[in-house]
């Protein structure tokens, strides 16, 4: 019998922030596969899930994913990921795919999932539902992203000001992921809405090495990939 493919979010980056249901769900998996860097610097999800989970206990699946544009490499590559978990399903062994946050709010498992269905269309998913940084961020910036009838986008930033700033305008909170490369342009754009007061940034949000940020000073400073930037009005 063909095992069962769980996509299983595990938090921001505080491991008590996971939920129970994943926890068993890992506890009970037969392999638990991560997302692995190409140098071997441990990822951000596999360092969540270590406080509970470790190789010696545990069969522990390491999945580099390629990090290019070049959409005949992607799509070779993800087959080749895909084939590697399904060996597994195969032999009848349950794989809990782990993705920092949420499954499907902007994840690598979204692209996974799409593959093993298209690939391997017999294969039996459940998605279990994490707490993404999104929801994080406002209850340790204590700010609530929307109230009554406000709305509230969720936007990965862009170099695209004009786009940017009609976010801002057409929304009472913009919750701006993967902001870190363009920083300085959300800065001007800030200050032409005379709006820094009402931003807020932080990275790696409750992990141990969460930083929030003055904005302030955030000139010419280098962010980490994992940043988001929260412009309430």
């Amino acid at each position: 019998m063909i095992g069962m493919l769980y996509g299983v979010g595990v938090g921001p980056g505080d491991p008590e922030l996971l939920t129970v249901k994943a926890f068993r769900c890992l506890k009970e998996a037969d392999v638990i596969a991560y997302p692995k860097k190409q140098r071997g610097s441990k990822s951000y999800a596999q360092q969540i899930i270590e406080a509970y989970f470790s190789p010696s206990e545990k069969e522990m699946l390491g999945l580099v994913f390629p990090m290019t544009k070049d959409s005949s490499v992607l799509r070779e590559k993800w087959k080749e990921t895909v084939q590697i978990v399904w060996e597994h399903l195969a032999a009848g062994k349950n794989v809990a795919f782990v993705t920092e946050g949420d499954p499907f709010l902007y994840s690598t498992f979204i692209h996974f999932m799409r593959t093993m269905q298209t690939n391997y269309p017999d294969v039996r998913i459940e998605v279990i539902p994490g707490i993404s940084s999104v929801n994080a961020a406002a209850a340790r910036l204590q700010l609530p992203l929307a109230d009554g009838d406000e709305h509230v986008a969720i936007i990965p930033a862009r170099d695209d000001y004009e786009e940017m700033k009609k976010a801002i305008e057409t929304h009472d909170c913009v919750v701006f992921i993967k902001v870190a490369k363009v920083i300085p342009m959300m800065l001007r754009l800030l200050r032409e809405l005379d709006l820094v007061q009402k931003a807020a940034v932080v990275t790696k949000v409750t992990s141990n090495e969460e930083v929030i940020w003055d904005i302030e000073q955030l000139e010419g400073v280098e962010l980490e990939y994992l940043t988001l930037m929260v412009v309430k009005k």
